[in-house]
């Protein structure tokens, strides 16, 4: 699957960062990861680290599917509410969710500090503003929710919103835990750090053409012919997922990013924080480092490639005039425009953990809009499944949910 536009922003801006051999001969190792994108990278560094023999392939060059073309807005808020969440699968797993998505964040702070890697992280607070009035009651009974579940939030009325970014809303929700940063440089890093440090092998250009799962054992066979053995399997492979299981686990949309060029006059309040509306179609934006204003969304059903970039240049302006309808008077000249696919869950919750049908094989499928978050915890939550320890995500992120 094309799971991506040609031109998303992060790949032109830093280019092949990294590249690594086919693989041409047999080889071995405790953990073979499938995926090299953002999830599959932070799977190498926790299990090489870990002392496992640790082996990753990627059909396409490291980080050039879905992570090149994130947005990487990072928040511990999922698609659903936590009150609808709460709903959906009980407060107990909703607000576990919910807290272990905020830890997430600091988690990847500290990774990213501890490892000193130059990927623009930055931490930020997250404002969720609402479009009209109606929306503007959700959200407050959003944030008694949140309030409950011992989150830090405060509501911001329509004219502090204003006189504090320039923004037109009727209220909003501010959280103080949020980030972001150009996953696909962090991609990189952890990657290269895995290598270098724990002795990971990365091989790129190299595609899975059979799998043989036996009793303790695990035979790929990739498209050189070349076999690898593991005794397990972790599949960090998105949303193309579906193509392997054979059946739908979740629901494909295509969504729209575009990038303006750099500014003169950002405020720099814009720069405090990442922002996201409550509209139908929504909007959601953040700034750079270098001046830039990101914005996204105008999502739609997923068809086919051609069809999803199609309609890159008529989504560009609409995403303009979405933007320009929050923060009246700023200017935005578009530089880049992309589009990419991800996958939505009934309950808008990832799949983390073991597949019936696949013996000695793990799952780490971020879908929704919180992948990056989502794939941060599968490291401790595929750590513990394979060592044999209890976690208590195993089962909220199942597939037998």
């Amino acid at each position: 699957m094309k799971i991506r536009s040609k031109e998303p922003y992060w790949l032109l801006k830093n280019g092949i960062i990294n590249s690594y051999p086919s693989l041409t001969k047999n080889v071995s190792c405790d953990v073979l990861i499938i995926g090299g994108g953002l999830t599959g990278a932070l799977m190498s560094y926790q299990f090489s680290k870990e002392g496992y023999k640790t082996i990753l392939i990627d059909k396409r060059d490291i980080g050039t599917g879905s992570t090149s073309a994130n947005t990487s807005m990072v928040q511990y808020e999922i698609d659903e509410p936590l009150y609808g969440l709460i709903e959906m699968v009980g407060k107990e797993a909703a607000v576990n969710v919910y807290k272990a998505c905020e830890e997430t964040i600091y988690k990847l702070d500290k990774i990213v500090d501890t490892l000193k890697i130059d990927c623009d992280f930055k931490l930020t607070d997250s404002l969720l503003f609402a479009k009209n009035l109606q929306d503007a009651d959700g959200l407050k009974r959003e944030l008694a929710c949140r309030k409950m579940a011992g989150l830090t939030v405060k509501w911001l009325n329509a004219d502090q919103i204003y006189k504090g970014y320039g923004i037109l809303s009727e209220g909003g929700i501010l959280s103080e835990t949020a980030a972001r940063m150009d996953a696909y440089r962090l991609t990189h890093a952890l990657i290269d750090h895995s290598v270098k440090k724990f002795g990971a092998k990365v091989f790129d250009h190299t595609a899975v053409a059979s799998v043989e799962n036996m009793a303790s054992k695990n035979y790929v066979t990739v498209d050189t012919s070349a076999v690898i053995e593991s005794n397990f399997i972790v599949y960090a492979t998105g949303y193309e997922t579906q193509e392997l299981i054979g059946k739908k686990i979740g629901k494909l949309v295509s969504t729209y990013a575009c990038i303006s060029e750099p500014l003169t006059n950002l405020p720099m309040a814009l720069n405090d924080a990442i922002f996201w509306d409550t509209g139908n179609p929504y909007c959601y934006f953040r700034t750079t480092p270098d001046n830039r204003i990101l914005i996204g969304g105008e999502d739609e059903n997923f068809k086919d490639p051609e069809k999803r970039d199609a309609l890159i240049e008529k989504k560009e302006s609409q995403l303009v005039s979405m933007f320009h309808q929050c923060v009246p008077g700023m200017d935005f000249v578009p530089d880049f425009t992309w589009a990419g696919t991800f996958g939505q869950t009934k309950d808008t919750l990832p799949y983390i953990g073991l597949h019936p049908d696949f013996p000695n094989s793990y799952f780490a499928l971020g879908f929704g809009g919180n992948g990056i978050t989502f794939s941060v915890m599968a490291m401790e939550i595929l750590s513990d499944a394979v060592a044999k320890r209890h976690n208590k995500f195993l089962e909220y992120f199942g597939f037998n949910r």
